[in-house]
This record gives structure tokens, C-alpha cells and sequence, in this order.
């Protein structure tokens, strides 16, 4: 007798009932699985099964921290979370909007909670905090609150406000990023049209990637990665298109001063109001013991309110009032031309991502996305705006229609590595700042990477795949580098005495090809100077910008003594600085912060450096007139667990630019499976 399930979760008791054995789960090779079913909400359960058997523990802390959980498992640690969870009011913003999702969509979020609850009914061993469960669909959309409004840099004026630092003062180093690059039939050998997906993430935790393919009788049929908790892809390609993302610097968050009067009264245009008082109940484990914490805050016309020594402090961003950025991106996967895609955007979740767009219809677009507040002239919205009047208090975010964007460029090519929105094709097709509004936030500068790419494009009339996938390895730093955050180019026009003691070492550098191989040694030693000076002159940066001789030869001694007490010998090199790192396994890896293939790094162990961030999911994708052909390789490996095969088998593809080809081909992916089940 088959086995059914049946579960309501919504408000407005729509059903979702689900036979797991209508479910297929085919793994491949590599692990990545290939969930097909009738309906995209059975689907989505089949994902949510998938997902849990190789990544449970990371999906479960998303959740926690969405929900104001974390600190009932991770102590203290998830205290900050759960208190912004609170803060901003995540339950209420789902509560009030939740009607505002689509009656279809919602049978996807039920999909993937209850994929997620029979799993945890399964194996209840591996449950991190019992009351997670049963997981809802306004659960998960709450969890995609707090990572939007993180991302919105919530978090991080939150941060600077309970610690009294209401000023800009860190350092935007840009370094993690990420590239995409499009080109068409006018700009590729083959006639064919290109895109390469290229997000720079974690390699592990709450943002890094995992592979998927979803397949429904639905008209769903999607290859990409999505982030553990979500219930679908978020950048990939299906049948027809496919697209992908960069984060861009919008100016989307506000912060207000309130001006005070007695009590809890606070003044705006004259008029006296009441700030509303709120409490995070947190309740931390110590020892075993859950021990309660209360934190105030409150709320004013303009938003969720904190209080410090130098006075009460509104926030306003328009994540705080729309919902649908899970919805979107589901749809955007399903559109099926670009008029369809296009219309997508329409729905305005998204809060500040560049777009790359490509189609077997030889269409390709960029466009620099986001929820940016329609604001008041005259104030300077970068820092702390006043709150003692409503011309301050917007109230509507711009059309799509009003951003930067570019479709079908006659010089065949569109890209973006987290830099200008104006700088995003051909020099004579790009969008003109002057047609936009200053207080709208877009970037006006150039990076290493945006340089380096366009030179390499614009070197070539045509550019064959292979070339294609030349420019997107490209590891090399332009001649004259081009940080946002500080400039260390008199490096290379400082003169030493023959005898002096760091005249070799500067050598090296100043001779230096700005490849960033594994066997570098220019890469080593400059990859070792470049995370001193973030280390340890910080502060100089920041105030200053250009490094001084002085203080380059000062970090150069320092940097000489460190490798020699670490290493034994000067000449290092990139791959004997820096290492890809999982499990026992330890491989030299290229790349440096701000090159296109982007490796961050942080302190390993006996002077080496340990990669956590850069170079994630990478996927290649070639349009035709039949549809798209699909290359990929992760950083690791699909699985999150280390009894798994795959938990490290594509790191050797990876550390040598290799790729494996995934297929959306239902008959070749079952004629090739490694292993076919149902989620039970």
C-alpha cells in the first residue's frame, strides 16, 4: 500500500499532499541530485530530502537562526542572530505579507517543510533543537528575512549602534566578490551564446553553494545551486536561459537620529510621538542551563529603534517590508524567454544584486538590481539622516525600469565583478551615471577584476568557448593595481641599496608577473604582505589610503622576519603559503583576493593561510538553437559530510581549472545514475 503524507501548514489551509514514492532521487557521479516528480511541490520535498542527507546540521542552523532559535543551540554564539531575528520584527513582516505570496507558490514552500519535518521524523538523532520542528513555510520565509536584511548591511549598523560606533570607520576591502561575464553570437567564434556563472562565497556554512537539478511536469526543469534552507535554485540555467548574480554596494539602508524629548517622546515636524518598547527574550544555553537574556529595543515611524550613549537610532530598509525574494527567484527559474524573465524582476525582491542574463534565443542582458529607496534631496543619505521630520521617511523604491541595465549590446558582451554598473559592456554602450540619481548609491569604480576582465574581453573581435574559459581563469592582477581601499603601487617604485636587507625580497615583487599561480613566488610572498597590512595597519589604511615608503618597508622587514621563522626560507610560494583544506586533505591552491579567480583566506596553521572564501560554484554554460550544454565544478564537493564519498571528490577537478558536465537530459541522467530512490 503507498505511503501518503498529508500536512497544512498555511493560514489559509491549502494542502499539500505528498507521495514520497512519486518522488525520484537520481544521484550522479558526482553526487549531484537530480529530483524529478509531477509537481513543483513535490519537488521541492524531494530537495529538501536531498539537501538534508548531505548538509542536515548547516540547513537546521539557517532555520534557528530565522526563528530566534540559534542561541538555544549554539549559546552565546547565536545570540547576535536571534536578537536581530527579533529586532526586526521577522515573524510580524511574514505574518502581515504572507497573503502577498502566490497561492502556487506556497504549495512549493509546503513542499520543501515537509520534506524537511519527514526527514527529521527520520532521523531524530540528528535534529540540533527539537522545537524547530515542525517547520513552516513562514519559518523559512523568515530566515530569508534576516539573510536580506544582513546583506542590506542591517547587520552591520546594528553592530556599530549597541557598540556606540555610529560613524563609518572599517575598511571595505571588496575582497570576496564575484564575476559574470555573457557574450552572444556577435562576440563568440561558434555563433553560440556564453555565460559563466562565477559567485565568489563561503566554501562552507549558511551562504555557500550546493547543486542541484529540479524537474517537474510543471514546466520546472532547472540545473544550478541554491543556499541550504532555500526550497529551489537560485542561479542556474534551465532549458531556455539561464542567469546569475553579483552583489552590488547600493545605498538601500538608512539610519535615523531621533530627536528626543522627555521620556520615551521623540519629535518629528513638531509633533510629539511615543517610541513603542519591545524585548528580545533570548534564552542562552550555559552548561546545560538555559539562562534567559533580555534585550530592549523599540519601534518609531521610521523602524526598528535601538538606544546607545549618544541617543535613540531608527532603521529603514525596504526589506523590512516585502517578502517575496524567494518567490522571484523561483520564477525567474521557471520564465521561459527573456520577456517573461524580464517581467519577473517586476516583482521587486531582490535588494542589491547585479544581474547577468543569457538565452538560447542569443538574448543577453545585465541590469543592476535592487530595492533602492525613492529619497528626499539634499540630505546626505550615506551617513545618519535626521529623524525629526517625514521628509526623510520614504515611503517607495524605484522601478526596474529605472536602473541601470543593458540589453543586447552590439559589442556582444556584458560583465560585472562587483564594480561600476556604468562600466558594464563597450565603453560607447554603457549606461551614463549622469541619467541617474546620486543618492541611488551606485558604485563608480573600477576593481583589479573588472579591469583585468574587460581588458581581456576587448583583446579579441571573437572568443571561442576555450578562450571563453581563459578569461574566467584568469588569476592575474593588472599591471597597475587597483584596489578600492587603498593604493599599494609605490611599492614597486621604491629603490633599495644592493646591500640592503630586503633588497632581494623586493625584488622579487617588483619583478614579479601578477600571476597568482600555485608555484608563484612573487604571489607568495605578496600574498603574505597583503594580509599583514590588513593585519596589523589597519587603522593606516583607513586614514590614509596610500601606503607610504615607510610603512611599506617597515610591513616588508616584518613580513621577511615572519616567513623565514614560518618557512625556513624566503622564496615561498603561493601554493606554500596558502592551501585548499578539507578533512585530511590539504592541496596548494592559486589565486589572491581581488584577481578573478578570487581566493580569501584566513590563519591556518605553522604560517599558512587556509581558503574559506572565493572561487565557489563555477558553471559554465553554452546556448545553441537546441538549448544550453552545462560544465560545473565546486570547491569541495557536494556533500556536507565527511563519511561521503563526496564530501572531497571534485577538489583535484577544481585545483586544476577541470570541469565535469551535468546533464538536464532525463534519459541520460537515469541511464547514468549512480543511485535512484525515494525520499522515505
Amino acid at each position: 500500500m503507498k505511503k501518503l503524507l498529508f500536512f497544512a501548514l498555511s493560514s489559509n489551509l491549502i494542502f499539500s499532499q505528498i507521495n514520497p514514492e512519486n518522488i525520484d532521487i537520481v544521484r550522479d557521479s558526482y553526487g549531484v541530485p537530480h529530483i524529478f516528480a509531477k509537481t513543483d511541490a513535490e519537488v521541492s520535498y524531494g530537495l529538501a530530502w536531498a539537501h538534508a542527507e548531505d548538509d542536515f546540521e548547516t540547513i537546521q542552523l539557517a532555520f534557528l537562526a530565522g526563528n530566534s532559535m540559534l542561541s538555544n543551540h549554539l549559546g552565546s554564539e547565536g545570540a547576535p542572530a536571534d536578537f536581530i531575528s527579533k529586532f526586526i520584527g521577522s515573524k510580524e513582516i511574514v505574518d502581515k505579507k504572507y497573503n502577498e505570496i502566490s497561492d502556487e507558490y506556497k504549495l512549493v514552500l509546503e513542499g520543501y517543510a515537509l520534506g524537511l519535518n519527514s526527514y527529521a521524523k527520520k532521523f531524530p538523532d540528528k535534529v540540533l533543537y527539537k522545537k524547530l520542528f515542525p517547520l513552516t513555510p513562514k519559518m523559512m520565509l523568515r530566515y530569508g528575512q534576516l539573510q536580506l536584511f544582513i546583506r542590506s548591511k542591517g547587520g552591520e549598523w546594528v553592530g556599530k549602534i549597541l557598540s556606540d560606533k555610529t560613524q563609518e570607520d572599517y575598511i571595505d576591502q571588496n575582497l570576496i566578490g564575484s564575476n559574470f561575464i555573457a557574450m552572444n553570437s556577435s562576440k563568440t567564434k561558434s555563433g553560440e551564446s556564453f555565460l559563466v556563472i562565477n559567485t565568489h562565497q563561503p566554501l562552507e556554512g549558511p551562504t555557500s553553494w550546493y547543486e542541484a537539478h529540479i524537474n517537474s511536469e510543471e514546466g520546472t526543469n532547472i540545473l544550478g545551486t541554491l543556499y541550504p534552507g532555500t526550497p529551489h535554485i537560485l542561479i542556474g540555467v534551465n532549458e531556455n536561459l539561464g542567469w546569475s548574480h553579483t552583489f552590488n554596494n547600493l545605498d538601500i539602508f538608512d539610519v535615523y537620529k531621533l530627536e528626543m524629548t522627555k521620556g520615551l517622546k521623540y519629535i518629528v515636524d513638531g509633533e510629539e510621538y511615543k517610541l513603542k518598547k519591545d524585548k528580545a527574550k533570548i534564552k542562552i544555553k550555559i552548561l546545560g542551563l538555559k539562562i534567559p537574556i533580555n534585550r530592549k529595543f523599540y519601534k518609531s515611524i521610521f523602524g526598528p529603534t535601538l538606544k546607545n550613549k549618544k541617543g535613540f537610532y531608527s532603521i529603514r530598509a525596504p526589506i523590512l517590508h516585502s517578502i517575496n525574494a524567494l518567490e522571484q527567484w523561483w520564477r525567474m527559474g521557471k520564465a521561459k524567454n527573456f520577456n517573461e524573465f524580464y517581467s519577473t524582476l517586476k516583482m521587486k525582491g531582490l535588494t542589491g544584486v547585479n544581474i547577468a542574463y543569457a538565452d538560447k534565443y542569443d538574448t543577453i542582458f545585465y541590469m543592476s538590481d535592487g530595492l533602492i529607496p525613492k529619497r528626499e534631496e539634499g540630505y546626505n543619505w550615506k551617513e545618519i539622516v535626521p529623524g525629526n521630520t517625514k521628509k526623510t521617511l520614504w515611503t517607495e523604491t524605484y522601478d526596474i525600469e529605472d536602473l541601470p541595465q543593458v540589453i543586447q549590446p552590439k559589442s556582444g558582451y556584458i560583465y560585472n565583478a562587483n564594480h561600476s554598473p556604468f562600466k558594464s559592456t563597450s565603453n560607447d554602450e554603457n549606461p551614463n551615471p549622469n541619467n541617474f540619481n546620486p543618492d541611488m548609491g551606485f558604485e563608480l569604480f573600477d576593481n583589479n577584476r573588472s579591469i583585468r576582465l574587460k581588458k581581456l574581453i576587448d583583446e579579441k573581435d571573437k572568443i571561442s568557448y576555450e578562450e571563453f574559459r581563459k578569461i574566467k581563469n584568469d588569476n592575474s592582477f593588472p599591471e597597475k593595481l587597483s584596489y578600492s581601499f587603498m593604493d599599494i603601487n609605490p611599492l614597486f617604485e621604491i629603490s633599495l641599496d644592493s646591500n640592503h636587507e630586503l633588497k632581494n625580497m623586493l625584488d622579487i615583487l617588483q619583478s614579479w608577473d601578477r600571476k597568482t599561480d600555485i608555484d608563484s613566488v612573487g604571489a607568495g610572498i605578496y600574498g603574505v604582505l597583503y594580509y599583514h597590512l590588513l593585519d596589523k595597519y589597519r587603522g593606516y589604511i583607513f586614514k590614509n589610503r596610500v601606503l607610504s615608503e615607510e610603512v611599506l618597508l617597515s610591513a616588508l622587514k616584518e613580513v621577511k622576519s615572519y616567513i623565514i621563522k614560518n618557512f625556513g626560507y624566503l622564496e615561498i610560494t603561493l601554493g606554500d603559503f596558502q592551501k585548499l583544506v578539507r578533512g585530511n586533505i590539504e592541496l596548494p591552491i592559486w589565486g589572491l583576493p581581488d584577481v578573478v579567480t578570487t581566493m580569501v583566506s584566513t590563519k591556518y596553521k605553522d604560517g599558512k593561510r587556509r581558503v574559506f572564501a572565493g572561487e565557489s560554484y563555477i558553471g559554465y554554460i553554452r546556448f545553441n538553437e537546441d538549448g544550453p550544454t552545462i560544465e560545473s565544478v565546486i570547491s569541495y564537493g557536494n556533500s556536507e559530510v565527511p563519511e561521503s564519498k563526496h564530501y572531497d571528490d571534485q577538489m583535484k577537478l577544481y585545483q586544476n581549472f577541470k570541469l565535469k558536465k551535468v546533464s538536464m537530459n532525463k534519459e541520460e541522467i537515469y541511464k547514468n545514475a549512480s543511485k535512484i530512490y525515494n525520499p522515505n
